[in-house]
């Protein structure tokens, strides 16, 4: 994990809002007439503007706050507002300067200034402005940051929220990437069907551009209505090719970037000792999900590995006197013990942190541990240690003297009660990073995830060396570790004598082996190719080089002290004024018109941050009511199951099914069964009307059903049934391209890329668009549907109360292959319909057996909110035994 652990996605949130009257009244007076968001990313470095234009409808002043959310990661480098013609610049300065000045406008009784809440991964940037009556006023904000890659992606989030219809609104993503885009996804979580023509998506080797650009009618949440939808995030996907296994070199102006990420390189074996805390703090949920993500973990382990496990509270217990080898009966016995972990007592870091060092010693002294393998720690805890040596500097001093840089240390803090700096400090000082895990319904997916980030090493010693004397004033050019998913960033600027030929060497450790990547580039060649203003920002490489240097010397500060960790910080500081960034050591002096509060300060805010300040922007009182409300409504309505819409599961079936058996509105009679399996069955010689099959299994508890598999399709569905409840718990679709897992259960949704990729969390109430290459995924209405131009189309949905559970549903049968198999999927192999005397019954004849249909209206749970009377189809009702 070469690059700094904090960089973060890009994200941007948007609005405005006026400080007086209700929500309703602030719209209609401060409107927003033109958003414009422009993020132009080049050699993955995002250089984002945003543009807000407001006039002030009513016939008095009002007060428009600009807020905008950014990334963690980002440096804000710009701020102006532009006010009857005169423009009003943002200053950045020293944060002590700065701070004088915004003392002294305090010591007036004028503005409080800007206090940020940080997020996830965002913080928050403010400014507020009185309006004149009829006047007009534009905000401007610019951003840049350098996109990380995780688990092979990286990822551009904007988070879209008005708060109000925008006659003008246009997102534009320009993306140029040099060495070839291999894939590229957008993501909504407030795209329905109505905004999807909205979106265009243009692509070619080199470039893409992505422009969202909703129109008045389309940003209404209901027609004649002044609600917008669109409140959520964007997100574009996208990975770049690697046919040079030294990298690919980027050169401009004079400065260059080197971008490393070799692939097909075999997993090195690891050493990992997982250090859980079961301190009383971490009962209940925490620990529900800590159980359920290190269960996952485990079975992810490969078999060369070797692992631990050591939980502690104010006592330390070991699993194992010593590191074992990954063998599934090894695994299992740990899931075993996992999964009985109960949270009570103490919290002793400072023990189990030395004891899991002292297993990897003594397997070391022992010649146990795999030649050319990575050893690591990884600790989760959720507070300070309150038992046993309670001195953070201390307990940092013994773990590295105990770790002596043989081994990599990663901290997980779960929640706020940590105190992050100690962590943070802890990680980087023994070679791993610290992060952050939040409370919140995905916390294991966050666990899962920051496991599969370092649970694949490839190379160790990693170390760029370019031609003496060519090159100077370089980034960190060596690297304990190179994680597969992740990327290598070294960027220096070129001496003017260097050679018209850049030769570069990567050398590293392959397992015990030496191990050297090389290239060569032509310089003037390189230059070249920076020449089209559209895709390109003035001297963007030297910035990338400055951003860059600063997060590392900031990175370096953590960990250092005395005279070291003042000349890092200078050096930051520096750099930070020439290159007008809004770092954490310095701030940004806003100004405003003399008959307005006079300053306004920003300051930037780090992660530790979060363990002291409270999580709103604290503001004028007035702002401060109107912001709660505007958060509250939102929170209340995402509650809320949407409203019924049978039309949805109707169109999706897109037979004429209602015009023979037309839609019937039944009163609510005693509970029937409802159907596992909704199927779409082809259509019968004589018959035009497709047919549409019901299934309701019946079986005892399975813990893994196969309902569906088709390997020339790529497709598998399987599940878990419950058989008291009688419903399946999960269900989970596996696409062999792309490598996609979609697995549901009847809370949320997770999509998981490729073998060990990214996790994404959704709720079934919200809305999601997601278009990757060969696979879509949307969910609107409580419906999850995946479909392609030529795959079979899977409808899921968690069904509501009384009919709980979930549901699949199947449409396109005529794409199933002939090797379709499973509970569902054998239903499209020799099936034939027997005719019957008998109306409303038929039979079917499957593999040389037969069963008994009967037609039936079926009642539609997941489009109701229990209202009566249910709305109901007609299908062929059968109950399958296994």
């Amino acid at each position: 994990m070469g690059t700094p652990a904090y960089i973060l996605p890009l994200s941007v949130l948007i609005f405005l809002l006026a400080s007086f009257g209700p929500l309703a009244a602030q719209q209609n007076d401060i409107d927003i007439y033109s958003l414009t968001l422009d993020s132009k990313v080049t050699s993955r470095f995002a250089h984002t503007v945003i543009t807000s234009r407001v006039v002030n409808k009513a016939s008095e002043a009002r007060e428009a706050v600009f807020q905008v959310e950014l990334p963690k990661s980002a440096f804000i480098t710009n701020f102006s507002m532009i006010i009857d013609g005169v423009t009003y610049p943002g200053e950045i300065k020293e944060k002590a300067a700065a701070q004088e000045r915004y003392s002294t406008a305090v010591a007036r009784g004028q503005s409080a200034g800007i206090i940020r809440a940080t997020g996830r991964n965002l913080e928050q940037f403010q400014v507020s402005v009185n309006v004149a009556p009829s006047a007009k006023i534009t905000f401007e904000l610019v951003y840049e940051e350098l996109l990380k890659r995780q688990l092979g992606k990286y990822e551009l989030i904007l988070k879209v929220r008005p708060q109000q219809l925008v006659k003008h609104l246009q997102i534009d993503i320009h993306i140029f990437e040099p060495q070839g885009i291999a894939s590229l996804e957008t993501e909504s979580t407030f795209m329905t069907k109505n905004l999807a023509d909205a979106l265009t998506t243009t692509q070619n080797e080199t470039k893409a551009h992505i422009v969202f650009k909703p129109s008045l009618a389309q940003q209404q949440k209901e027609p004649g209505k002044t609600d917008t939808i669109l409140d959520g995030n964007f997100i574009v996907r996208y990975d770049v090719d690697r046919t040079n296994a030294a990298g690919d070199i980027q050169i401009e102006n004079g400065y260059f970037v080197h971008h490393f990420a070799p692939a097909e390189l075999s997993t090195l074996p690891k050493n990992v000792v997982f250090v859980i805390d079961k301190s009383g703090s971490m009962s209940g949920k925490k620990m529900k999900q800590t159980r359920e993500a290190l269960v996952k973990i485990l079975g992810d382990l490969k078999p060369e590995d070797q692992f631990n496990l050591v939980i502690f509270d104010g006592f330390v217990t070991q699993w194992r006197p010593t590191l074992l080898q990954a063998l599934p009966e090894n695994v299992e016995e740990a899931k075993k013990f996992a999964s009985r972990i109960l949270a009570m007592g103490a919290t002793n870091i400072n023990d189990a942190v030395l004891v899991a060092v002292n297993m990897l010693d003594e397997s070391n002294r022992k010649e146990q541990l795999p030649a050319g393998s990575v050893s690591m720690v990884i600790l989760l805890t959720d507070g300070d240690p309150t038992e046993g040596e309670r001195n953070p500097q201390k307990i940092q001093e013994n773990v590295k003297a105990a770790i002596g840089g043989n081994y990599y240390l990663y901290c997980l803090g779960f929640g706020f009660d940590v105190h992050y700096a100690f962590l943070e400090k802890l990680a980087l000082e023994n070679g791993g990073v610290a992060r952050r895990i939040y409370e919140d319904s995905d916390a294991d997916l966050q666990l899962q995830d920051f496991y599969q980030e370092v649970a694949n090493p490839l190379l160790t010693m990693v170390k760029f060396q370019y031609p003496q004397n060519a090159v100077e004033l370089l980034t960190q050019d060596n690297f304990r570790v190179f994680f597969q998913g992740s990327e290598l960033v070294v960027s220096g600027k070129l001496q003017p004598q260097a050679p018209d030929l850049l030769s570069v060497q990567v050398k590293s450790r392959l397992r015990t082996q030496n191990f050297t990547f090389q290239t060569e580039v032509n310089v003037a060649d390189k230059e070249k190719i920076f020449q089209s203003p559209k895709y390109i920002f003035h001297n963007f490489m030297e910035r990338l080089w400055a951003y860059l240097t600063i997060q590392q010397l900031l990175e370096k500060a953590v960990s250092a002290s005395g005279d070291e960790q003042k000349n890092l910080e200078a050096r930051a500081l520096n750099l930070s004024l020439k290159f007008n960034f809004v770092t954490p050591l310095t701030s940004m002096v806003v100004t405003k018109p003399e008959d307005q509060d006079e300053v306004q300060v920003v300051s930037k805010p780090v992660e530790a941050d979060n363990d002291l300040l409270p999580s709103f922007p604290l503001f004028s009182q007035n702002a401060r009511i109107s912001q709660d409300s505007m958060f509250i409504r939102s929170k209340a309505y995402s509650r809320s199951r949407p409203a019924p819409h049978f039309k949805t599961l109707k169109s999706f079936y897109k037979t004429n099914l209602d015009k023979s058996h037309p839609l019937v509105l039944s009163s609510p009679g005693p509970m029937e069964r409802q159907p596992h399996f909704i199927l779409s069955l082809p259509r019968q010689s004589n018959n035009h009307i497709p047919e549409a099959l019901c299934v309701t299994v019946r079986k005892s508890s399975q813990p893994s059903l196969q309902i569906l598999s088709d390997p020339i399709q790529g497709i598998k569905v399987t599940g878990k049934y419950e058989g008291s409840t009688d419903k399946f718990v999960w269900l989970q679709v596996s696409y062999k391209t792309p490598e996609v897992k979609v697995r549901v259960t009847q809370d949320s949704i997770v999509v998981t890329r490729s073998s060990g990729g990214k996790s994404s969390s959704y709720q079934w109430t919200g809305t999601l668009y997601l278009v990757m290459p060969g696979l879509k995924l949307t969910l609107e209405n409580g419906l999850l549907l995946l479909s392609d131009s030529d795959k079979v189309t899977i409808g899921l949905v968690s069904l509501n109360p009384p009919a709980l559970g979930l549901q699949l549903i199947l449409r396109n049968p005529g794409y199933f292959s002939s090797q379709a198999s499973g509970v569902v999927g054998q239903f499209y192999q020799d099936l034939q319909w027997n005719p019957s005397t008998v109306e409303n019954k038929r039979e079917l004849s499957m593999r040389g057996k037969k069963y008994t249909v009967t037609r039936k209206s079926v009642t539609n749970f997941q489009r109701s909110r229990g209202t009566t009377p249910l709305p109901t189809f007609p299908c062929w009702s059968l109950e399958l035994p296994l």
